[in-house]
Parts: C-alpha cells; structure tokens; sequence
C-alpha cells in the first residue's frame, strides 16, 4: 500500500475490485473526484476500488508520500491506494501483469492513465474500461 503496508489479497476476497492504474498530473486526474464518490457509495455493498499509481506514461509525482498527500488534499481519496509501480511492460506489477496476459477486451496492459479493470467477487477479470470512460 502506499502508506507502506502490504495490500493482502485476504482484503479484497469477496469483494468486487476496481482496480485503477492512476497519474497525479494527467488530465484524467479529476477522476478521483469520481472514483472517491463511487467508493462511497458501494463500499458497504462490497464493491472496492484500489488505485495503482504509476509513471509509466510520465505523469506520476515521485514518492509515495507525496502522492498520497495530492490525492487526499485535492480529491479526499480514502479508497485503497498501491505503492507506486509500473502497470506495463516486463516489469509491471503482478496484478496488472496478469491483466496484461488476458486477451481482448477486458485483458491487456493499460495505454494510459486511468484505465478501469474490475474483478469480479472471485477475482476473475470481467471488464475493461478506458480512460475515457467517466467513473
């Protein structure tokens, strides 16, 4: 997690995920706004959202701390939030290494920030939405 601890996977059983690969400075970045409302308003149905920043795309502030900071001052996130990581290529994170290896159209790697991927309550990969596509 972005404070340091680890994201469990025993956290998100039975939960259905929004997993979201997020940049501080993307013009995408007021989707937070979005994405905080609808955590709120399917949390306590079971529906959770874990943010994943990443500079891949070169948009990303540089320290977890800091960006932990932006999200909370300027949008209120109180969703799950990754330690940064890359979301593409070889090096990418497990879970969006896994997403990457499914085939169209709900798998493959993100081609921008705010690329939506939700899970299922057993975990499976069921949508794909992109970065266009309003919280």
């Amino acid at each position: 997690m972005i404070d340091g601890e680890p994201l469990t996977l025993s956290r998100l059983r039975g939960s259905v995920v929004l997993a979201v690969n997020t940049a501080s400075r993307c013009g995408y970045t007021p989707q937070f706004e979005g994405l905080e409302s609808l955590y709120r308003a399917k949390a306590a149905s079971g529906f959770t959202i874990v943010g994943f920043p990443s500079n891949d795309f070169r948009q990303e502030l540089t320290g977890d701390g800091e960006i932990a900071k932006f999200c909370t001052l300027n949008y209120g996130v109180s969703f799950p939030m990754a330690a940064r990581s890359r979301v593409t290529g070889p090096h990418a994170n497990p879970l969006f290494a896994a997403i990457a290896s499914r085939p169209a159209p709900t798998g493959e790697e993100p081609s921008w920030n705010f690329t939506k991927y939700l899970l299922d309550r057993s975990g499976r990969l069921v949508a794909r939405y992109p970065s266009s596509v309003e919280p």
